[in-house]
């Protein structure tokens, strides 16, 4: 379950201007897909020191992760620290150096962490991970004239020299409520988590259905409290038999929840069968794979194949599984060393980050519906080749 201020998971970025382009030739090697909360691994043995440096380019980059956070910020930095150093070797140790920093998961540590990495000659950010870390390190680098590619899925936190490359949630609300539209689908219910995550989905859920058209026939938001659970689920379920009767049930949350809640759907009379369920990224799980009730539920996310070769390359080097998180690590190391090997001395310029066909400060990721069976996610619907319209 996406926890406020987490991350989440990356997808192969789809091109929308020729930096991108770059990123995106390069993932074809790297495989970087997927979707999963900060909880998705474990870290083994010490790690080594939050100073420690990647690589001996000339070209220096920061690297700030929260190392030194508590719980499963600090697996999931150290695990996209990992997929750095990867990225660096699998792409035959480019010009590059990563300065690494530790911001501790707080404003200050952030703030301290992007003036270390710049003193020690920086030329461009990578991070921080959360969205309250963002804005002290974009305001520090913005003084430098220096940009920064962080990882958080807080749109809001993207400005003028702050980008942002991850999974905007945004994104994978358009695509399923957009192909369940197109596939006859124009009653929509919802149960959406009462956190960060739900927020944003909830806005999402509901410009997508009134951009086609359709109709929210029942949302109601449930809590962290299992024991609270019961009344929006029966509240959902009676409105979507009811006269206005759904056709499809929207729930944007992980694996840690989202069975236990369609057995309450099922237990007051929805039959998924007919009405159709529907999900995020969030749901590329194991445990939604092996739950019968949700066969043949749709969700949008990434051809996962991707990943899984990337967490096979990880897994060779390290003996560990990583946390999906760490591919953001890896795929914005590619860029850089992308942009090195391209772009000359104009490499993190504004005008190379921002050319083309509209980066503003936000990715674009071209998204699959996945249907869930047994064996995994199956595409029902590929991702669209360009952003002009949507595959269904």
């Amino acid at each position: 379950m996406f926890r406020p201020l987490q991350a989440w998971n990356p997808r192969p970025a789809h091109a929308s201007s020729p930096w991108l382009a770059a990123l995106a030739s390069l993932l074809l090697l790297a495989g970087c897909s997927g979707m999963g909360d900060l909880g998705a691994g474990s870290s083994t043995g010490a790690p080594p020191p939050a100073s420690a440096n990647i690589g001996t380019g000339k070209v220096k980059v920061g690297l700030i992760l929260p190392l030194s956070a508590t719980g499963n910020a600090a697996v999931a930095a150290q695990s996209m620290r990992n997929a750095a150093e990867m990225a660096l070797a699998e792409f035959n140790n480019p010009d590059l150096q990563l300065l690494v920093k530790d911001d501790g998961g707080n404003a200050q540590g952030a703030q301290q962490a992007a003036q270390q990495v710049l003193d020690e000659g920086a030329e461009i950010i990578l991070g921080p991970l959360f969205a309250l870390t963002v804005g002290p390190v974009g305001r520090v680098a913005r003084g430098r004239n220096v940009p920064v590619i962080a990882f958080s899925t807080d749109a809001n936190v993207a400005a003028r020299g702050v980008y942002l490359l991850s999974f905007l949630p945004e994104s994978d609300v358009e695509r399923i409520i957009g192909y369940a539209a197109g596939q006859g689908r124009r009653s929509f219910a919802a149960l959406i988590p009462d956190n960060a995550y739900g927020s944003v989905a909830e806005g999402a859920f509901k410009q997508a259905v009134a951009r086609r058209d359709g109709r929210v026939v029942a949302l109601e938001r449930y809590p962290a409290d299992k024991a609270k659970i019961q009344a929006p689920v029966k509240t959902v379920a009676q409105a979507a038999l009811g006269a206005s009767r759904a056709d499809a049930i929207f729930i944007p949350d992980g694996a840690e929840a989202v069975p236990a809640l369609v057995q309450m759907l099922i237990a007051n009379g929805i039959d998924p069968k007919r009405v159709q369920l529907l999900g995020t990224g969030l749901w590329e799980d194991p445990q939604i794979f092996s739950s019968p009730p949700l066969d043949g539920a749709w969700y949008a996310g990434p051809d996962s194949t991707g990943f899984r070769n990337f967490s096979a390359r990880y897994r060779s080097r390290y003996g560990q599984d990583p946390v999906r998180t760490a591919s953001l690590a890896y795929d914005a190391v590619a860029l850089v060393a992308a942009l090195v090997k391209t772009q000359g001395q104009q490499r993190f310029s504004e005008n190379v980050l921002t050319t083309g066909s509209g980066f503003t400060g936000t990715n674009q990721r071209g998204l699959a519906v996945m249907k869930v069976s047994p064996t995994g996610g199956q595409i029902i619907s590929p991702p669209p080749k360009d952003f002009a319209g949507s595959a269904t």
